[in-house]
């Protein structure tokens, strides 16, 4: 079995239907990349997973234990953390605070301390003190990843890490990302970049509209079979 799985995963805000039967899996140690125009329904997927939208119980599974109905904060003493989409960092505490605030509710100790996330983005470091919304969207996307490592995970979630970011700083954030897989980490990468989720995953899923529309290996997929799957066959 998988480390992580949805089956045939619906998901609703109020009378519109977001996700329509949405299979994935994501094996210990991988990287999975999860690609699709704005509206496709990534960012739906990934708070679905991170027990922010409820589904039925067995929608969901999490090292054979079903999660699809479990609150956001059991998700994440489980071992499911997520790096949000826009960062979403207290801006009332420093970056020191927000890194520490990701450790709160953690069970048993992990490779990531704040001296292995200052270790990663030094700069952090540098600015421990500085409010957290006073950094350069670069760093503020830095403090966002460190926050959802020290809590240890074992899945990372991460919803569009390069969203707003020139060239030269998405580079930085995605050469991080080895350096996480390497602590045994599996990820989960949402990005609207395909060339960008194409490097760094293992496997694809392209989305469109709520539902699955292709998947495979990035060597075994097609640029007319992504762009078919990313924009509709007609586009």
């Amino acid at each position: 079995m998988a480390l992580l799985q949805t089956q045939n995963l619906t998901a609703h805000y109020g009378d519109f239907q977001a996700l329509f039967g949405v299979d994935i899996r994501l094996e210990e140690g991988e990287t999975v990349a999860i690609i699709g125009a704005n509206g496709a329904g990534k960012t739906t997927l990934m708070r679905s997973i991170a027990g922010v939208l409820k589904n039925q119980a067995e929608a969901i599974t999490f090292d054979a234990d079903k999660i699809g109905a479990s609150h956001a904060a059991d998700v994440l003493q489980k071992g499911i953390a997520m790096v949000p989409e826009g960062r979403k960092l207290f801006p009332s505490l420093s970056v020191e605070e927000n890194l520490l605030i990701g450790a709160y509710g953690r069970k048993g100790n992990g490779p990531w301390t704040l001296e292995t996330i200052y270790q990663m983005f030094p700069v952090l470091q540098e600015r421990r003190n500085n409010p957290g919304t006073a950094l350069s969207g670069g760093q503020q996307q830095m403090v966002a990843i460190g926050r959802a490592l020290m809590s240890n995970p074992r899945v990372l979630l991460c919803d569009e890490i390069s969203l707003g970011l020139a060239p030269v700083i998405i580079k930085d954030i995605y050469a991080a990302l080895p350096k996480i897989k390497e602590t045994g980490t599996s990820i989960v990468v949402v990005e609207q970049d395909i060339g960008q989720a194409l490097k760094v995953a293992d496997r694809v899923y392209c989305m469109m509209e709520g539902r699955i529309t292709l998947e495979g290996s990035p060597s075994d997929l097609s640029r007319d079979a992504i762009h078919n799957a990313y924009f509709g066959a007609s586009a």
